[in-house]
């Protein structure tokens, strides 16, 4: 069995949004995704989706997606992006899942799970420095803060996962903002994985930067870019960490 990311899928079936308004990449892209899908993804297998998953503004509004989604291959991890209005409530949503009958969506947020002896952690993140902020109506510190706060409590969940498996390897995390990419650094977020030995962490939200590189080094973490249309739809492998 196997493990997988695709962050931004931002399905549309319940709330239309064409997105091909955003490049030619995006053209009939839920049909891509699904096939993209199947040809890799098995039964058994488990797949992180950090975020960006549904346009719709209600639970109601994205079951159709969530069905689309739950009728894919595999077990998938939720994690929340900046466009998922829908999202409310863990305890709420599981319900709502529960309810429908859509036994293959879990979430990955503020909490951690296992899976082919890779330990997954996850949160959403923050995406802004602090001179970009001022555009926004809130306190800077404050948000990064609770984010930092969050992903804490996310691999606290994850390291006890670790323990309790005898599993050496440091605990994987899936993020839907990038704290790293091209030059910027969200560095309060980056101490938090370094105190707890992260060393792979994954993230979406960044769109048509198609010739960018796969990832990036730093502090002695490598950032993946794992949003779908640069992935052209397929779902990127997670592996164990190098050696």
């Amino acid at each position: 069995m196997s493990v997988w990311v695709m962050a931004d899928l931002h399905l549309s079936f319940g709330r239309p949004k064409p997105m091909d308004r955003f490049g030619t990449r995006w053209t009939d892209h839920a049909a891509k995704i699904g096939a993209r899908w199947r040809a890799v993804v098995r039964d058994g297998d488990t797949v992180a989706v950090p975020g960006d998953i549904s346009w719709a503004d209600t639970l109601e509004e994205a079951a159709e997606d969530f069905a689309f989604l739950d009728a894919l291959p595999g077990r998938k991890l939720l994690g929340k992006g900046n466009h998922d209005y829908w999202w409310t409530s863990v305890t709420k949503m599981k319900r709502f899942f529960l309810d429908r009958g859509f036994g293959t969506l879990d979430f990955l947020y503020n909490n951690a799970h296992e899976a082919e002896g890779i330990v997954l952690a996850g949160s959403r993140g923050w995406f802004l420095d602090e001179r970009q902020q001022t555009a926004i109506p809130a306190d800077y510190g404050k948000l990064v803060n609770r984010e930092c706060e969050r992903l804490s409590l996310s691999l606290a969940a994850a390291e006890k996962l670790c323990a309790s498996g005898g599993i050496a390897d440091p605990p994987t995390v899936f993020l839907h903002f990038p704290p790293v990419y091209g030059e910027f650094r969200l560095d309060p977020l980056v101490d938090v994985m370094e105190a707890h030995g992260v060393k792979r962490c994954y993230a979406g939200h960044v769109h048509g930067q198609y010739g960018a590189p796969p990832y990036s080094d730093y502090r002695g973490i490598r950032f993946y870019n794992a949003a779908a249309d640069y992935l052209n739809f397929y779902p990127l492998p997670v592996l164990l960490t190098e050696g």
